[in-house]
């Protein structure tokens, strides 16, 4: 879906003392990639989100967010969602509003649930999947035009 760019390639329009994560963040129960696109950071997050590790996954995010416009991240692959990760989903939302970042999540079965109680109000920004995330974010999508063949 993505060009895969290490970040040093990236041009910051943020800050610019930011460190940009360059590799996958890992414990014994999750794993956090980036993906970069042209304005696009596509964080995925596998394996469980709970109190030993939520803390990380907004770090990260707020680490690809100062370099990138708009960000998506991506829990469909979570197996198990705690409230401490609907802690880090606020956190998320409030650092991107204050560092102008449109962002979107992708929830699996379990955050939808967890989310269904602590977030009756739809306050967060979610999305069917990544590539619905594009029109919610701002990514420009790529159209086919129809050009007529001169006659």
């Amino acid at each position: 879906m993505f060009a895969m760019r290490h970040p040093d390639s990236v041009s910051p329009v943020r800050d610019t003392d930011a460190t940009v994560p360059s590799e996958p963040w890992e414990s014994h129960t999750a794993r956090f990639t980036a993906e970069w696109g042209p304005s696009l950071v596509v964080i995925t997050a596998h394996g469980e989100l709970d109190a030993s590790n939520a803390d990380q996954l907004a770090d990260y995010v707020q680490g690809c967010a100062a370099h990138s416009k708009s960000v998506v991240v991506n829990l469909s692959g979570l197996e198990f969602f705690g409230t401490a990760g609907f802690s880090a989903l606020h956190t998320i939302d409030v650092r991107c509003a204050d560092a102008d970042v449109r962002w979107a999540v992708v929830p699996s079965k379990e955050v939808s649930r967890l989310l269904s109680i602590c977030d009756p109000d739809n306050a967060l920004p979610l999305v069917e999947s990544v590539p619905d995330s594009l029109d919610e974010v701002g990514e420009p999508r790529r159209l086919f035009q129809l050009i007529p063949q001169p006659r």
